[in-house]
């Protein structure tokens, strides 16, 4: 299964358009001064993998949740090319009876472990930490 992605430069300094074959577009800035940076834009690309998965696995477990929200905090090595060698999630949920809350940490260990293809690209060396918040 290949995935295309193109990506334009608009002329001026590091600013791009990126898009996919439908034509959904995203503005991406190499320096991060006009838009999304390529680096951030790779961390929200992993916070939707993941994200789609554990929203996905809690309603086929039929786990409501009232509020998801997920930060991914990524650590760098100083030397060219500064690859991110430690990520760290930070998932927080609301509205999650006590009760569930065993489901939701299975539906993110399934997300990381089995799911979530944009964690499994990166899987041989990288080190990552997960945090669940559940918010009521």
């Amino acid at each position: 299964m290949a995935e295309r992605v193109e990506l334009r430069w608009k002329g001026r300094g590091m600013l791009f358009d990126g898009w996919r074959d439908e034509g959904i577009s995203i503005p991406i800035d190499g320096d991060g001064a006009e838009a999304i940076s390529p680096l951030s834009a790779f961390l929200l690309g992993l916070a939707a993998c993941t994200g789609s998965d554990v929203v996905d696995i809690a309603t086929k477990m039929r786990v409501p949740i009232g509020s998801f929200d997920l930060a991914i905090e990524g650590a760098r090595v100083s030397e060219m090319p500064r690859r991110y060698r430690a990520l760290r999630f930070v998932y927080r949920l609301g509205g999650v009876a006590n009760a569930d809350h065993e489901k939701i940490r299975r539906a993110v260990s399934l997300s990381h472990e089995k799911y979530c293809s944009a964690l499994a690209t990166l899987r041989e060396d990288l080190d990552f930490s997960t945090d669940i918040i559940f918010e009521d």
